[in-house]
């Protein structure tokens, strides 16, 4: 049986002399204040019959309520996250307001045995980073992500090796 998979869009824009990259603090109770490791490449899982690149753009619109920007997909490969999920993801060059996000939501049972079920936002707050600043907030799984983007960009080329 194979494990679970998600698919993802790191969307990257130009910014002084060098990118940033579009990121989303993820939502609920267990993130709550915390920083480090809490942020993500808005992705989602997929099962058999969708594909990667497909789930990657619905995942998108799903997580911040915006269509992703137009333009030609970038492979950044994919990682095994320490859970074992596969994350396959692109990047994509393109700008947009993350003040405009209107992020979905998950229901779960807060606090844990009460029996109430409560909504949260699947990811609660997006920023413009640079790789830099972004890269130790990320799931450490997705960090890859950032070095393959930022070599692509550098060297003109893809290296999602």
């Amino acid at each position: 049986m194979a494990g679970k998979r998600s698919a993802g869009l790191l969307v990257y824009r130009s910014a002084g002399d060098g990118i940033e990259v579009l990121v989303g603090h993820m939502g609920g109770p267990f993130f709550a204040g915390r920083d480090a490791g809490a942020w993500s490449v808005p992705k989602g899982e997929y099962g058999p019959d969708e594909e990667p690149e497909a789930a990657a753009r619905r995942e998108f619109t799903e997580e911040l309520g915006l269509p992703p920007p137009e333009g030609a997909l970038v492979p950044l490969g994919e990682t095994r996250q320490r859970g074992g999920k596969t994350v396959t993801a692109w990047a994509l060059e393109g700008d947009l307001d993350p003040a405009d996000a209107v992020p979905g939501t998950f229901r779960m049972e807060w606090p844990r045995g009460s029996g109430t079920l409560r909504e949260f936002p699947e990811m609660d707050r997006f920023a413009w980073l640079s790789p830099e600043t972004a890269a130790p907030l990320l799931v450490t799984g997705q960090q890859i992500f950032l070095e393959r983007l930022v070599a692509y960009v550098t060297d003109g080329g893809p290296r999602a090796g």
